[in-house]
């Protein structure tokens, strides 16, 4: 009875060790290390506080805004680092910038340390706002390599849980502080939690490839695994959407019910853990089992056959210069310079700029939009959760319907990012009128275009320049944005809002509010302007690669697929070989291998697949 009760708790610990040291696990651990990793966008919450207590004009808040998209979006440093270490290092190193960067800017906001200087607060918070680069390198990446024939899938779970991470921040904040704190201890809170999730999942962030020879039904099993992750995370997002509009219409929502809407959030935050569990047990009990492996090794004893010297490297690293101003063929793959001085990715970027940088700037002002329209504190933090919610929303939503009219009716994908870009104009014209109650549409659209707008890009990237040089021209599209931000961000709404602030009687040099709908109208009317251009650049791409989608966008991986399934149809194995294994001779005799063949070809149906 003793024994039984002893074996069973070894298999118990056996089982957990094995599900703590499994794939699923991995990517579960990567889900919550992307829910904290989107505190960039929820900037409008305690920008109000480091605009009081530093008595910061706008154009100097919306620099600093400029730098947290510097710092979000230039993820050259992780990538470079994640080249040469584990993914543990990484993240290692984002937790410390993480904590390091906000908790600087705690400690200035609510005055423990000595106001710092301008461009100081901008390192801080470019600091903190890199970490998120980090996130993204160890754990995502990480994640695609374990998964890599669900790629797609993966990009699209974990970079929509980061969309999700400003509502989930705004939620715990408002249980652990109170709804009716200023946003400095909400900087406290993005200084502790990302830093500390990272750093307790770190052991289990690592590569950890599929075994080869997995059989159509583990595949398909996964990808149903992957659906129910889907749904997890749309029932979480659709909670977080009820309880914000269920905060903002019961007046004085008490501290005790937060604690509640809080718990309810961690439990829909882990239930995922159920899946991962329920993956592992198939897995611990019925292990893979390796399949036959048919390999062809071609012996050539003709010494007359000339052998072909390697490339050198130098040529390998040279063809990145070579032929700048003759592309080849969209689809095939581009050097890092064919890209970047081609027309097309001339266009991409201009779309970009003005759609992401124009929705990016009123998301970093939507406390004070909201401000000097005279919304309460209350309402604009849900202005802020909203646009997050719906951030995940437009990622997934552009992801997926993007590829389905894709596959059924050929439309190409830039024509998708103009239709983004034309809905993201009713958003900015809601926002330049001052609608009654207008803020709460134009958050949900404007979440809504953000979040599309990138799995749109990146997937264009990829499909017109191909893969060979994908991990360095995904970030140079993702430098758009930080160019966007500065030009309408900096130079057009925090100037215009300064100026107006000026004519309202403020002095410069302090805290200067703007009330009323004029505090925003003309920037907003430019920036309306702006991306109806960007709709326009984009709509020409569409119409430059009308073409190109019509055809087999990816016929040659099919190609690639069906000639590895001919020969290993056409290969035999020779007696006595366990794993399959071909050995043809080609001499100087015969000059051929048909006899090798001939020879096994009474083994072709024992072995084949």
């Amino acid at each position: 009875m003793v024994s039984a009760a002893g074996g069973q708790k070894v298999a118990t610990m056996q089982f957990a060790s094995h599900v703590l040291r499994g794939r699923w696990f991995m990517f579960f651990a990567s889900i919550l290390i992307m829910a904290a990793a989107g505190g960039t966008y929820i900037f409008g919450i305690y920008s109000k506080a480091i605009k009081t207590s530093l008595g910061y004009d706008q154009q100097t808040l919306n620099t600093l805004s400029f730098f947290k998209d510097v710092g979000a979006n230039v993820g050259i440093l992780p990538g470079l680092i994640n080249e040469v270490t584990p993914p543990w290092v990484v993240l290692a190193c984002g937790a410390g910038m993480n904590l390091a960067g906000y908790l600087m800017i705690y400690l200035s906001v609510s005055g423990r340390t000595a106001r710092p200087p301008v461009w100081l607060m901008c390192v801080y918070i470019a600091v903190g706002a890199n970490s998120q680069s980090f996130a993204n390198t160890g754990a995502l990446v990480t994640a695609v390599k374990n998964f890599p024939e669900d790629r797609g899938v993966v990009l699209g779970l974990l970079k929509g849980f980061v969309g999700l991470s400003g509502a989930i921040f705004t939620q715990l904040y408002r249980a652990i502080y109170g709804a009716g704190d200023d946003g400095a201890s909400l900087v406290l809170l993005m200084a502790w939690l990302p830093a500390a999730i990272s750093l307790v999942f770190i052991p289990t962030i690592r590569i950890m490839p599929r075994a080869l020879g997995r059989s159509q039904e583990a595949s398909g099993r996964e990808r149903k695994a992957f659906f129910y992750f889907l749904y997890a995370s749309i029932v979480l997002a659709v909670y977080l959407l009820v309880m914000n509009v269920v905060e903002l219409e019961v007046p004085g929502f008490p501290k005790p019910a937060f604690y509640v809407t809080a718990t309810v959030l961690l439990l829909l935050i882990f239930f995922p853990l159920v899946i991962v569990v329920q993956q592992e047990l198939k897995t611990y009990l019925q292990p893979p089992t390796p399949t036959p492996v048919n390999l062809t090794i071609t012996v050539d004893n003709d010494p007359k056959t000339p052998v072909e010297p390697a490339p050198a490297e130098s040529s390998t690293s040279a063809s990145c210069f070579q032929d700048v101003l003759r592309p080849p063929a969209r689809g095939e793959d581009y050097t890092i310079l064919q890209a970047l001085f081609s027309v097309d990715m001339l266009v991409l970027f201009v779309a970009t700029i003005c759609g992401v940088g124009g929705t990016l700037t009123a998301i970093d002002n939507m406390g004070q939009i909201g401000q000097s329209l005279g919304y309460p504190q209350r309402s604009i933090s849900t202005f802020v959760s909203l646009v997050s919610i719906w951030n995940y929303a437009g990622r997934v939503v552009a992801g997926f319907a993007s590829e389905y009219v894709l596959a059924r009716y050929k439309m190409p994908r830039p024509l998708a990012l103009t239709l983004v870009l034309l809905l993201a104009c009713v958003g900015h014209l809601l926002i330049a009128v001052g609608v009654s109650n207008g803020l709460y549409a134009a958050s949900v659209i404007l979440g809504f275009c953000f979040g599309a707008q990138w799995p749109l890009l990146f997937a264009i990237i990829s499909e017109v320049f191909g893969l060979k040089y994908y991990s360095t021209l995904y970030n140079f599209g993702a430098v758009a944005s930080p160019v966007g931000s500065y030009i309408l961000n900096v130079r057009i709404a925090g100037r215009f809002y300064d100026r107006e602030a000026l004519r309202q009687g403020g002095k410069r040099g302090k805290d200067l509010t703007c009330i009323g709908v004029r505090c925003f109208r003309e920037s907003f009317y430019i920036i309306a302007a702006v991306t109806l251009l960007g709709a326009g650049v984009s709509l020409l791409l569409a119409w430059r690669t009308r073409e190109f989608y019509r055809g087999d966008l990816y016929g040659k991986f099919k190609e690639v697929g069906m000639v590895g399934v001919v020969e290993g149809t056409q290969q035999a194995a020779t007696p006595g070989s366990a794993a399959g294994v071909t050995t043809t001779t080609k001499d100087a005799t015969s000059g051929s291998t048909g006899e090798a063949l001939d020879a096994n070809s009474s083994k072709i149906d024992s072995t084949k697949e």
